[in-house]
């Protein structure tokens, strides 16, 4: 059969190419493209911006453009080769190469790993093959190894970093200690060429300024300190006058303009000093330091410049919380006020008048050394007669003078007033040498002085009298804070102390506002109820202010003190021990009761009747200055002694008022005669022997065969004397306590009660001292230890970084 002839099916024509311009496209197409979209979907996935970009690249791409991309693409090519040579070939079996449409083979290639890798891979598969071999409980164990090992690489990674940093403080400490040593040495060294040569050395003083603002609070302190030897050493005994401009622009010669360049430089560095220590007496680290460099330098250097600056930064700090700040300022003051030698004067007016300002400032509500800092004043008396007669004789010279003026011409002079004229021209001379002599020697004038002490006795008095005025206030006008008054103790005290110098206008105003304030606090008719509430210690020192004043100025004044005994007779009932200061009520005894004055009978009963009641309520030292004054008043007023017998109704009984009356307020109608001191019974059984002792004396009234206390001897000085005795038992009872614990180490010595207490006092020394030893030697050995166990955390912690850095190399070289 003959095979039929198979026919070429040829391929259809491609449609006749059209431009895209002359195609249209009609509504009919769109519609079915919408209708049949999933066919056509793929023509909306296609990346257009690639195609744009390998078309334009090719069609609107530069010479240059295009030469640059067919060298990359060798570049490419050529690294792809040298990929495939390193590469390895694999075996024709273990892969089927791929054959292209060209006809090639091509086999599959793996790149060359490195040697490291090629090690681990080679590690890890012989651990595999080892794991592969072994049991189950050899794997678990290899397994814990290996997780071991890893967990220790782990932690000696995460030590790396806090090494290093630990390693980076260690380094910053000690930089800065070293840095800091270098400091001091520096400051020494500049301090020493300072003091050798001031003037030629003066720049060193800017460098130890730039020093003391360091950020270490020890370097501050230091430079501090020593800037402050250098000017106290360095500052010259008068006050710097910087030149004018026209004597800087006069021609002088070299040792003048050294001294002019030295001058203010120094004062410009002392300006910035006291600028310094003022601000940093704000801050707490560096305030007590501040403090005292201030104070040492007011104190040395009154006269220097910037004297002004200085006070008014120790004032401000005269009433400071700090104890040891305001003791600071209140003993350069108190200096200020002794020496007056070194300025003449001048500081003192200037200090008292801040003090003053500062008091008004802060409305009286200051610590009282602020105020008791005037007690250290001292005022001349005799300087206003010294004036008196220097000037009563430069009159007398003058008249005489002028007498010889009006005689005949000098040619013709008689030799009797040629005698005169030569005794003139002496005279004359020996003033002039006299003025001369004074101004070398700073000899201040008399009339200067004068005026001096009238400015600071009248800001004195002015602040006096202030205090009292706010003390004297009512609460509706006084504000919260003004009901205590720290200040009216060293007022009253500072009264009495300058009472001779108190102007006679201001008595009756000063005697009304102690009236006042010792009726204060009182039931009495005269107080109001809106009155300030003065403590009985505050009341009792305006009444005795007032005596004092009155005394000093005997002969000028004529007031009646009446009222000041009906207070201090009321204030007796009101004091208590514990809370009121006895001290004060035996100076109220001393100066109002004991002193030589006649009193009146029936007052002094009074007195008499209403100390022996008190003396049978409180303590053995008031009880002692009560009957001390008793037996005074007995002494002195002889018709009170009718209180000692024992008939029916008392003594005399002639008085305004024959009934006795005990809670009467005014003593003149209390009608003591009619009484009888039937307490003297029962304070001869009192248990002190003292107080017994004279209460049985003024019983009997032998004055001669009192066993104790005499006549000469006052309440103050009575009061002392039980209160050191009986602060001494005290002691001696806390003596024995301590002792008893250690009696059989040492030799015991019993301390009786009626010992001397001279052997007391010895022995309260020895206890102070040895427990002061105690406790200094516990705060040294506290020290000790502190720097001990510092000097030992510093070496474990070096011994601990030296371990890791051996950890570290062992690490690095296992590696």
């Amino acid at each position: 059969m003959g095979k039929k002839k198979q026919k070429l099916v040829l391929p259809p024509e491609l449609p006749p190419d059209v431009p895209d311009d002359d195609i249209e496209v009609s509504d009919e197409d769109l519609n079915f493209v919408k209708e049949n979209s999933e066919y056509a979907g793929f023509v909306s996935n296609l990346d257009t911006q690639s195609i744009t970009k390998h078309v334009s690249r090719v069609a609107d791409a530069k010479e240059g453009a295009l030469e640059t991309l067919y060298e990359k693409r060798l570049l490419k090519k050529l690294e792809n080769k040298e990929k495939e040579q390193t590469a390895l070939e694999v075996d024709p079996v273990d892969a089927l190469p791929v054959k292209t449409l060209d006809g090639k083979l091509y086999y599959r290639r793996l790149i060359k790993e490195p040697k490291e890798a090629v090690e681990e891979s080679k590690e890890g598969e012989s651990i595999s093959k080892d794991l592969l071999r072994l049991t189950k409980a050899e794997k678990r164990a290899k397994f814990k190894k290996l997780r071991k090992e890893a967990k220790k690489q782990a932690k000696e990674e995460e030590l790396q970093t806090p090494l290093a940093e630990v390693l980076d403080e260690v380094k910053k400490d000690l930089s800065e200690e070293e840095a800091n040593e270098t400091k001091k040495y520096k400051l020494a060294e500049l301090g020493t060429a300072l003091l050798a040569d001031p003037e030629s050395n003066i720049k060193h003083i800017k460098e130890m300024l730039e020093m003391s603002k360091d950020r270490n609070s020890a370097i501050v302190i230091l430079s501090l300190k020593s800037l402050l030897a250098v000017f106290k050493d360095i500052i010259p005994g008068y006050r710097i006058r910087l030149p004018t401009e026209k004597e800087q622009e006069m021609k002088v010669s070299k040792t003048v303009k050294k001294m002019r360049y030295y001058e203010s430089t120094l004062l410009s560095a002392y300006k910035a000093y006291l600028q310094k220590l003022v601000t940093l007496q704000k801050q707490i680290v560096y305030q007590r330091v501040a403090v005292r460099c201030l104070c040492t330098l007011l104190a040395a250097v009154p006269h220097f410049n910037f004297r002004d600056n200085l006070l008014a930064a120790v004032v401000n700090n005269i009433s400071s919380e700090d104890d040891v700040v305001r003791k600071l300022c209140c003993t350069t003051v108190k200096s200020l006020f002794t020496n007056e030698g070194k300025h003449g004067g001048e500081v003192t007016v200037e200090a008292v008048r801040m003090i003053a300002d500062l008091v008004k400032a802060h409305s009286c509500q200051l610590h009282p050394d602020s105020v008791e800092v005037f007690l250290s004043l001292s005022f001349d008396d005799d300087l206003g007669k010294q004036e008196e007669s220097e000037i009563d004789n430069k009159a007398k010279n003058k008249k005489s003078s002028k007498k010889r003026k009006g005689t005949d011409e000098p040619n013709k002079l008689p030799e009797n007033d040629r005698k005169k004229t030569r005794k003139e021209m002496v005279s004359k001379t020996r003033d002039e040498v006299t003025a001369d002599f004074k101004a070398a020697s700073h000899a201040q004038d008399p009339q200067e002085r004068r005026q001096m002490q009238t400015q600071t006795l009248s800001a004195v008095f002015q602040t006096f009298f202030r205090i009292l005025k706010f003390a004297a206030r009512p609460l509706s006008e006084a504000s919260t804070t003004s009901e205590s008054h720290p200040l009216l103790a060293p007022c009253l005290d500072g009264i009495g102390q300058f009472a001779h110098l108190i102007d006679l206008d201001f008595m009756a105003d000063l005697m009304h506002s102690l009236r006042k304030l010792a009726g204060n606090g009182s039931k009495s008719e005269g107080s109001s109820e809106n009155s300030c509430q003065l403590t009985v210690s505050e009341r009792l020192r305006c009444c005795i202010v007032a005596f004092k004043v009155m005394r000093n100025n005997l002969d000028a004044l004529n007031v009646d003190l009446q009222e000041f005994f009906v207070q201090f007779y009321n204030l007796i009932l009101e004091y208590r021990p514990g809370r009121d200061e006895g001290e004060i009520l035996a100076e109220a005894l001393k100066i109002m009761l004991c002193d030589d004055r006649q009193h009146d009978m029936q007052r002094a009963a009074a007195f008499i009747k209403r100390l022996t009641s008190f003396s049978l309520c409180f303590g053995s030292a008031e009880s002692m200055a009560a009957l001390v004054t008793v037996k005074h008043l007995l002494l002195k007023n002889m018709k009170c002694r009718n209180l000692l017998e024992n008939d029916a109704g008392g003594g005399s009984v002639a008085g305004a008022i024959a009934k006795y009356q005990p809670h009467a307020v005014d003593p003149n109608r209390s009608g003591a005669l009619a009484s009888v001191l039937w307490e003297l019974n029962l304070l001869m059984k009192h248990y002190h022997s003292s107080v017994s002792a004279i209460a049985t004396s003024i019983s009997t009234m032998h004055t001669t065969n009192s066993q104790v206390y005499h006549t000469h001897v006052s309440p103050q000085q009575a009061f002392m004397d039980l209160s050191q005795e009986k602060m001494s038992l005290a002691l001696s009872g806390d003596v024995k306590r301590v002792s008893s614990k250690k009696r059989k180490g040492t030799d015991y010595v019993p301390i009786k009660v009626g010992m001397d207490l001279d052997l007391s006092n010895q022995v309260e020394e020895n206890d102070v001292r040895k427990k002061l030893t105690e406790h200094f030697l516990l705060i040294r050995d506290i020290q000790e230890n502190e720097r001990l166990r510092s000097e030992l955390d510093r070496t474990k912690r070096s011994l601990d970084l030296y371990e890791q850095y051996k950890r570290q190399k062992k690490t690095k070289t296992r590696k």
